[in-house]
């Protein structure tokens, strides 16, 4: 099984039909997260499947899509209601 290192994806999408199926489709891969900002726990064929499907998915000259890659060492900072999740939670990718 290949090792999972956890990624933040945002995205900014003009139209809201891209917007949409944007949307949708992340939701098969974001572990936690709100609104346009998720973080995905992918193996390296995921990350790359997802940087693909985004690139076809999106306008390139209206729309924007970030990735960054998180150090799963770090400990966040959670104010309000927010929670931590558990790295060792079992979750599934569909």
């Amino acid at each position: 099984m290949s090792a999972r290192t956890v990624y933040l994806i945002c995205y900014d999408i003009c139209c809201p039909r891209r917007l949409r199926k944007v949307h949708r489709f992340l939701l098969g891969y974001k572990t936690g997260g709100q609104k346009s900002f998720y973080e995905c726990w992918l193996t390296r064929q995921e990350l790359q499947a997802v940087r693909a499907h985004l690139a076809e998915l999106i306008d390139e000259t209206e729309d924007r899509v970030h990735i960054f890659q998180l150090d799963p060492r770090m400990k966040p900072d959670c104010f309000g209601i927010a929670e931590t999740m558990a790295v060792n939670a079992p979750f599934i990718v569909i």
